[in-house]
């Protein structure tokens, strides 16, 4: 794994650099099964271990729409999971504006269980003015988003790898290899492809992690 020990280190300096007189808000974008919370929770441990500044971890999951409100789109289908599954507004305004230029630095880092049964009461927390925010989730590159990230991030593998790696990571809670793999194949990876061929992330975020193999992922700086 020393090869991922490197890249994490250099993934930690370049996040370091970014200067704002705000909380730095950072983007860890990918599709599904691409290893965006791995990374996430790697990468706080590195920054932790690095410097005194207080390292926020939020998990983007946590703010999905309540079930019964999703109703633009069929719930299993691509565009209700691209279009209609988390809250986007939630996002922006109790996470991102808050810890932006003009925010007050209180936010949330959840609103719902990421089952998006049950409403969370979480109380609010304030970030320091030189804290670091690490945010793992799907489509954060979506236009109602994409202004309030400091640094964008995305974790890249292919859509077969996806595949592979949903079937095994959510075949027990889908009941099935066989119910996991139809899920993928019908909503996710469907879903995913149209956030890809409308935002093209991987050319948009200013860093690029190529996590096809994680024990030796390949780190391209664009910007």
């Amino acid at each position: 794994m020393e090869q991922r020990a490197e890249m994490l280190a250099e993934l930690a300096e370049l996040v370091l650099a970014v200067d704002r007189p705000h909380p730095v808000r950072v983007a860890i974008d990918g599709c599904s099964a691409a290893g965006k919370t791995t990374l996430a929770d790697e990468l706080a441990q590195v920054l932790r271990d690095r410097t005194e500044r207080e390292v926020i971890r939020a998990e983007i999951d946590y703010f999905k729409r309540a079930v019964e409100l999703r109703t633009a789109y069929p719930v299993d289908s691509p565009e209700g999971y691209y279009l209609d599954t988390w809250d986007n507004e939630a996002i922006r305004d109790r996470l991102l504006i808050p810890l932006g230029p003009d925010g007050d630095r209180r936010y949330t880092t959840a609103i719902m269980d990421p089952s998006a049964q049950t409403a969370l009461d979480t109380s609010l927390a304030v970030a320091a003015d030189d804290a670091v925010l690490l945010a793992d989730g799907a489509f954060l590159q979506r236009p109602e988003l994409d202004a309030y990230w400091d640094l964008r991030v995305y974790v890249d593998i292919t859509f077969d790898e996806v595949l592979r790696r949903g079937i095994v990571r959510d075949q027990a809670w889908m009941s099935s290899p066989e119910a996991a793999e139809h899920r993928y194949r019908t909503k996710y990876i469907p879903g995913e492809r149209l956030y890809v061929d409308q935002i093209q992330p991987q050319t948009r975020a200013q860093l690029v992690l190529n996590n096809q193999d994680p024990a030796n992922p390949k780190l391209t700086v664009r910007a």
